[in-house]
């Protein structure tokens, strides 16, 4: 996830993790490692609905630490596993918070969301230089396993909650766009259109 440049977690401006893209296969650790290049939108794998994980084996706990190097590098808050071409329904947080430091979550679920929203900018790094304001509710409960096998319900608000909410998003194949009114969405399409283009030359070639 991209928040704003203008706040971050004690409204500081906090940069993104970097994300990969090539797809994860056990065993290829090291080349997984080396290429750091972002899945963008219009990817279609973006939009994929992604795997539950029946079993978290050495596979996933190398994915998860690959996604905590990734995002470590470049001090982000959020990432999900989709963003680098991993079709399962993997999550890693770490923010300044003992709860919140190097959290992954697998199979991740929101089992409630309050009434009360709350509007914030957010970007992601599947869309470059896109950012909107996003309104989501203020809280949320998010249900799932650690990567000690242990199941977990978190309760989380503000920052907190809203990082849960875009990552799991992704698991579903939702961007932070879908959120956005009709007018909003169409205030967005010349940086789009621009997206688009450049990954039709990228796909070209």
């Amino acid at each position: 996830m991209e928040m704003s440049r203008r706040q971050g977690a004690q409204g500081v401006a906090v940069p993104v993790s970097l994300i990969f893209n090539i797809d994860y296969t056990p065993g290829n650790h090291y080349l997984y490692c080396m290429e750091r290049r972002i899945r963008h939108y219009p990817d279609p794998f973006l939009r994929q609905q992604s795997e539950e994980v029946s079993e978290v084996d050495g596979s996933i706990q190398d994915l998860i630490q690959d996604m905590f190097s990734a995002m470590e590098e470049e001090r982000g808050i959020g990432l999900a596993a989709p963003q680098i071409g991993v079709a399962k329904r993997v999550v890693v947080v770490s923010i300044e918070d003992k709860n919140f430091s190097r959290l992954a979550l697998i199979n991740p679920v929101i089992v409630h969301l309050s009434t009360e929203t709350d509007v914030r900018e957010e970007g992601c790094l599947s869309l470059p230089g896109v950012n909107a304001d996003v309104e989501r509710p203020v809280e949320a409960v998010v249900r799932g396993t650690t990567r000690n096998g242990r199941l977990v319900e978190i309760s989380a608000r503000g920052l907190r909650a809203r990082i849960l909410q875009h990552e799991i998003d992704h698991l579903d194949g939702v961007l932070f766009i879908d959120r956005l009114t009709t007018k909003e969405r169409k205030s967005l399409e010349g940086e789009l259109v621009d997206l688009e283009r450049q990954y039709a030359l990228l796909t070209s070639s």
